[in-house]
């Protein structure tokens, strides 16, 4: 049989040989390229024709058309070859329209726990957004509002919300300041004797020393009582208006309470008088500093103070016992 013969179906001319025209039946592109008005090259003899998108079909290796010889109604058939839409995933899995997932956080809870549950979220809003008032007119300069009530912020700060700064100052603290007192004791068989000095801020050490949760008492009380003695009298030790004599009442009723716990007056002992003194001594500078610091300590005696009778062990306890 020609090759070339009119009878194969084949297109003689420029295209050469290999050329079928698509309207043959017998082509191998088989009833998905036929009736389509396109041509399917043909490669080399034996190998597969490559696929040859003819309109809206795509003509695939083996002669058939991607969704033919498939049946409408097929299951299998690929909806988007079908002209059928295609629905997302998410609206097959999603639920009747307008509903919404399990409620979670506070609206869980009964009706009952969620206003408990606000009024106490409400409570800890109204509770810090005050502190943070108080602490802004604790630290910002006198104004109307500080001038009118001071008094109502420094019960609110002091003791616990207390603001130093000084460990942020241009020239902080390079001393070291130990307070002592001594007892003038009155003891049971009449005498009069003087006790040695003790040196309260080194108790305070030791009892916060390794504390992992110290006492604010231990820490500051001492502390901040000889800063208020100091702030309130001029170098004499005479005070500076009538918070000097206040500064004097505080540091010695510390004193006196320091003075029974530790024993001094002994038994049937009555402390008295008490006399304060302080021991400063400057921090030695670093290694690699030129600095050069004294480091004899520097002493500070206070007048003797008497003590009143109310403010002792048993003026406390007759007091307490007349009330």
């Amino acid at each position: 049989m020609d090759a070339y013969g009119t009878g194969s179906g084949t297109r003689q001319g420029p295209d050469g040989p290999g050329r079928r025209h698509s309207a043959d039946a017998g082509a191998p592109g088989g009833a998905g390229a036929a009736g389509t008005g396109a041509e399917a090259p043909s490669g080399p003899p034996g190998a597969e024709p490559p696929v040859v998108r003819a309109g809206a079909e795509a003509v695939v290796p083996g002669g058939e058309a991607a969704g033919a010889g498939q049946p409408p109604g097929d299951p299998g058939a690929d909806p988007a070859a079908a002209g059928a839409p295609r629905t997302p995933p998410a609206a097959v899995d999603a639920g009747p329209a307008g509903t919404a997932g399990p409620p979670a956080g506070v609206a869980a809870l009964p009706a009952r726990y969620q206003i408990v549950a606000a009024c106490a979220l409400a409570l800890a809003a109204v509770v810090v957004c005050v502190h943070l008032g108080m602490l802004f007119l604790h630290v910002a300069p006198p104004n109307t509002l500080t001038e009118r009530h001071g008094d109502a912020v420094d019960e609110w700060i002091y003791p616990e919300f207390e603001q130093n700064w000084k460990l942020f100052a241009p020239d902080p603290l390079q001393q070291n300041i130990a307070v002592q007192v001594r007892a003038e004791v009155s003891t049971a068989d009449g005498g009069v004797r003087t006790t040695g000095w003790y040196d309260l801020s080194a108790e305070d050490g030791r009892a916060i020393d390794g504390d992992p949760l110290p006492s604010h008492t231990r820490q500051n009380q001492l502390r901040r009582a000889w800063d208020f003695y100091v702030a309130t009298h001029d170098s004499r030790d005479r005070p500076v208006g009538l918070r000097g004599a206040l500064a004097e009442t505080y540091l010695r009723r510390i004193a006196v309470l320091r003075l029974e716990r530790n024993g001094a007056a002994g038994p049937g002992g009555v402390v008295e008088r008490v006399q304060f003194r302080s021991r400063t001594t400057s921090v030695p500078p670093p290694a690699w500093s030129d600095e050069k610091v004294s480091a004899r300590p520097v002493h500070r005696v206070l007048p003797w103070w008497g003590v009143p009778a109310a403010e002792t062990g048993e003026g406390r306890e007759a007091e307490g016992g007349a009330r």
